[in-house]
């Protein structure tokens, strides 16, 4: 079974959301400090962390800064309802998504499942498969890795999906609702900047093209389209 971690100082909340995620067929443990939290995360014994981001000790965003320093593990972040800061943050430094509080046991648990089908991928397949190659990028999606212009390309599992449905569609517009339906497995919901931020720190990872444009256009109205070399 699949075994999350869940960190959040409120023992009460925790305790529900464990009950319910166990009735849901995952193992779930509780930390109720940002400190127990890191430790427990780069312990290499979970699927996933749900992350509160106000916290003892240490707080979610710094939590995600330090676990991002040596671990990919997949974080999706517990926020206030309507604080934008630090929602843009957490996914700035690479958490996967977010879950505005107070959430219903039901929205996290879809959310947690869409985070896990995205990292699990095709990881069955083979690791020999050819790559999808889009001018200086290579994607490996059986084994989710990529290089770019030859040179490891480091991405968090939720920039990788959106990177890859964009190389998939190189040459053309990708909208937004299209890139949350394919790349998050949920609708976009309204006013959520998370694949902007998700873009832009892609963008700062491919840097610019000769010209000095960027690889990911942002259309007007429309959406986003990956450049073909």
């Amino acid at each position: 079974m699949t075994r999350v971690l869940l960190v959040d100082d409120d023992v009460e909340l925790a305790s529900m959301l464990r009950e319910y995620l166990e009735q849901e067929g995952f193992v779930a443990d509780t930390v109720h400090d940002g400190e127990a939290g890191v430790r427990e995360a780069l312990s290499g014994r979970y699927a996933i962390a749900v992350l509160d981001v106000m916290m003892p000790k240490l707080n979610g965003v710094e939590a995600l800064r330090q676990i991002r320093a040596s671990s990919r593990l997949p974080v999706l972040m517990l926020t206030a309802r309507g604080d934008d800061i630090d929602r843009i943050i957490g996914l700035e430094l690479g958490a996967d998504d977010y879950v505005p509080k107070p959430c219903s046991p039901r929205e996290l648990v879809a959310r947690l499942r869409a985070i896990l089908r995205r990292v699990a991928g095709h990881a069955a397949a083979s690791d020999s498969a050819e790559p999808l190659q889009v001018g200086p990028l290579s994607m490996w999606p059986e084994r989710r890795s990529a290089q770019w212009r030859q040179l490891p390309l480091e991405l968090t599992s939720t920039e990788y999906s959106l990177l890859e449905v964009l190389a998939r569609q190189a040459g053309r517009v990708v909208s937004k609702n299209d890139l949350s339906e394919l790349a998050l497995g949920r609708p976009l919901a309204r006013f959520d900047r998370s694949i902007d931020v998700h873009v832009s720190s892609i963008r700062q990872k491919l840097g610019g093209r000769p010209d000095g444009s960027s690889w990911i256009q942002t259309v007007r109205g429309q959406g986003y389209q990956f450049v073909k070399a």
